[in-house]
Parts: C-alpha cells; structure tokens; sequence
C-alpha cells in the first residue's frame, strides 16, 4: 500500500506543473522567453520533489520520475532548459551522497540528454501523436540506460532486474499519459484562443457591414469634390494636400474592404489550379508597385503544382504578403518567389525578402488580427492572408531574423 502511495505522489509532482502553467501562465505571460523560464522552474521543483520523495522497494532500491520532467522540460522548452534541468539532477543527487546511484545518474544523463536534445526540434515541429511516440521513445531509451547502466556497476541481480522493468515500465505509460494530457491542453487551449478571435472578427464584421455603405457614400462624395477642386490653377502646394486627402480616403476605403473580408461567408469556389500560373500572375501584378520601391522580383516557378483552390482569394492572399515584403526594403532590394512540391504531397510557395526582418516575439504575432510593424497599418490583410490559406487546408510559415530579411514559406496540399 506504501508503495502504491509513493507513486500516486510521484503522479501528482508531474500534474502540478502542469496545472499551474496552463491555469496561471498561459493566460498573463505573453512573452514566450519568460514563459520557458517559468515552465523550467516549475519542472526543476518537480524533479527535486520527485527525488527527495522516491519509491522505496525493500532497502535499497529508489525510483522516482525524474525523467518526466526532464524530458519535458527539454522538449518543449529546448537546449538550455535541458541542460540547466540535467545540472540540478546530478547535483541534487549529489548532495545524497556519492554511490553507484551517484555515477549512473551521471552517465545516463551524458547518455541520453544529447539523443534528447538531437530530436528535440523535430518534436516541436512535429504533430500530436508523434510528440507522444517520441516523447514515449525517448523515456524507454532513458530507463533502458540507466538499467544497463546499473546492471554493470552494481552487478546483474533477478531481483534489481525485475525491479527496473517495473519501473521502465511504468515511466514510459506515464510519459505517455502526460504528453497527451499536455498535448490535449494546449489544443484546447489554443481552440478557445482561436473561437475568442473569431468572436472578435464576428463582432467587428457585423459592426463594419452595417456602417460600411453609410460610410462609403460620403467618402466617395468627398473625393469626387476634392478631384473637382484640383485645378491646374491651383498652387503646387494646395494640389498636394488635394492629392494627400484623395490618398488617404482610398487608403480608408481598402481598410474598410479588409475589415468586410473577416466576416464574408466562404463561398465553395474552389477549382484545380496551377499555382505557377498564379504566381506568374501576382507577379506580373505586383511588378510595377516594386519597381517604384526601386525593388527587383526573382522568381523560380516550377511547373506541375496543382492545387484545390480559389485563384481570387488565394492570388489575393499572395499579394499581401509580396506587398508587405516589398514595403520591408525601404532601401530596395531584391524579393525570390518560388514554387515546388515537397515529397510529403504538399506545393511549397517560398516568398523571401532582405528587408528588416522580426524578431521571434513579432513573428509569434505576425498574422493576428490588428497587429501591424506599419506605422499605419492595421494588420488586417495579412490576416486575411492567414485566413485564406487555412481555408485551403494550407499552413503559414514564418522563418525572419533581424535586419537579415524573412521568409513566408506557404504549404498546401498538391493534387495530380
């Protein structure tokens, strides 16, 4: 019954963390780099209470699950975690004294933390269910080392052998079980963060539809006046501020035409296409607007890329992201544009720039309604875009770095 007890406790020290990371961190901590560092204190409390409160079978034998966090730790918060969590398990269990304990902790750390750490980016780039075969995986070589490990230093024993296989065992069906509770959170999670913006939209959708016409009619009263009013007798002066107010009534209108895109009803238009066909289009389109922002348009475009989908939305989509690449390069420069298929089924449409670039903060915004690097942007089209790609069944990747230039990189699924 004791031991019975000592596991529900172990349970337990792998729930709090992540309890109070999804109830209290998830929600008020937007930055991400202060969201790892809390995450890697709560497991580094995790294993020191794992360890100071171990199974106890018979004299000598004490598991714990050290390895859970551990390896959460690593694989959702990456190499320096990982490294500061392995440094707290070799010196806590230090200060227990130096044993055969002692030195098969340390060489299943120097063992396994590097394996941990190769496939760490392929986790976080990975789907549910291979998270859960990884993170599985991962825990099985763990346990496998440290009972081989064992095996040698203390010497092959039935009794220590059955011992650890229970206790392999029983870590990799609780890594199992956790990674798939924190994999079903964080769905949820981001579930309720999408309906809540989509509350938003719906919200300023019905609002906008509403006004848009009762606004529309006096602007296009207005700048028909202003036209009126630009006389070649005018002062050069007072022809600018004309040209000035006409812009900045057409730049209302285009964002009175973005707000109306959140909430129009998708119409199931959608047909085969070839995106090299589009692309050559959009290009031939966004040409002039770069040329004038003294920027060159390089384009590799293979043949052969069939898509299911709307060539308006979708061409309207690429033109915000060229547009906003063209206007990253106030210097000038030099935008590639690219098409091929990837050997998972998919068309990857490639969009780089050598403009500013983001930082990994903007770039973890980037596409959210409202946000915008413009100092008079609003953000809506690129929200549009976002939302036009996912209606394809696409997804959006955002590689940027500082003044180095970023990449758009479009993933849609191919048909034959």
């Amino acid at each position: 019954m004791s031991i019975i007890k000592d596991f529900l406790l172990q349970l337990t020290l792998m729930v709090i963390p992540i309890f109070i990371y999804f109830t209290f961190v998830t929600e008020k901590v937007k930055s991400n780099k202060n969201r790892t560092i809390i995450m890697t204190i709560l497991w580094g409390i995790s294993i020191l209470l794992c360890m100071s409160f171990p199974v106890n079978f018979g004299q000598n034998a004490r598991l714990d699950l050290r390895i859970v966090p551990l390896l959460f730790g690593t694989l959702y918060g990456g190499f320096w975690p990982g490294i500061l969590l392995s440094a707290l398990i070799i010196l806590y269990r230090l200060y227990f004294g130096i044993s055969i304990g002692f030195y098969t902790t340390v060489l299943v750390i120097l063992l396994s933390l590097p394996v941990i750490l190769f496939f760490q980016k392929s986790f976080a780039r990975s789907k549910k269910d291979k998270r859960v075969k990884v993170a599985g995986s991962l825990s099985f070589y763990y346990c496998l080392s440290g009972l081989v490990f064992l095996s040698v230093l203390r010497g092959f024993s039935i009794d220590y052998l059955k011992v650890q296989i229970i206790h392999l065992i029983f870590v990799v069906a609780v890594t199992w079980f956790f990674t798939m509770l924190n994999e079903t959170i964080r769905e949820i999670h981001q579930l309720r963060s999408e309906m809540q913006n989509s509350e938003k939209l719906r919200v300023v959708s019905e609002l906008t539809s509403v006004f848009a016409h009762e606004i529309r009619n006096p602007m296009q009263v207005t700048r028909g006046f202003l036209q009126l009013l630009n006389d070649p007798d005018l002062s050069n002066e007072k022809k600018e501020y004309i040209q000035i107010s006409i812009e900045e009534l057409d730049r209302a209108n285009e964002i009175i035409n973005d707000f109306l895109s959140f909430g129009k009803p998708s119409i199931n238009t959608n047909e085969k296409i070839g995106v090299g066909y589009q692309l050559e289009r959009v290009v031939n389109i966004i040409q002039g607007y770069a040329l004038n922002h003294n920027v060159e348009i390089k384009a590799d475009i293979l043949d052969n890329c069939w898509i299911y989908a709307n060539p308006q939305k979708l061409n309207q989509s690429l033109i915000n992201i060229l547009k906003n690449a063209v206007e990253s390069m106030p210097n000038g420069g030099i935008v590639w544009i690219g098409c091929t298929s990837t050997d998972d089924g998919h068309i990857k449409i490639s969009i780089r720039d050598q403009g500013i670039g983001m930082t990994k903060q903007q770039i973890d915004r980037i596409g959210s309604p409202f946000y915008s690097l413009k100092e008079k942007g609003t953000g809506l089209g690129m929200t549009v875009s976002f939302q036009i790609i996912h209606s394809f069944e696409g997804k959006i990747k955002v590689n940027s770095k500082k003044d180095m230039g970023t990449e758009f990189i479009i993933l849609l699924p191919q048909i034959t």
